[in-house]
């Protein structure tokens, strides 16, 4: 299957480990010389119906990819999420892949 950047934004994000949605594709990291996909951002869920801004993006690499259907993509990865009482005022670095 053939698929262009474009197209990818268009793709829901889904963790098959928890049933988790994560979003849809935002971003695209690219290798440049060779012109290989290295990872694909997702934009963290909207806080208190987006105005407050959105949470923080999702960074998977490509190697966490395990399928690109037509209107999907299935990552199969398990994520540490920030806890409520572990959050402190200022800026948090996200989720984090094991």
């Amino acid at each position: 299957m053939q698929c262009r950047i474009r197209d990818l934004r268009c793709k829901e994000v889904v963790n098959i480990c928890d049933g988790c949605r994560l979003g849809y594709v935002n971003d695209v990291e690219v290798r440049v010389p060779d012109g290989q996909v290295i990872a694909i951002v997702v934009l963290g869920p909207c806080r208190f119906f987006g105005m407050f801004g959105r949470g923080d993006e999702f960074y998977i690499p490509w190697e966490n990819i395990q399928r690109v259907g037509a209107d999907i993509i299935l990552i199969d990865k398990h994520f540490q999420r920030p806890s409520p009482r572990g959050l402190h005022r200022g800026r948090n670095l996200g989720a984090t892949f094991e």
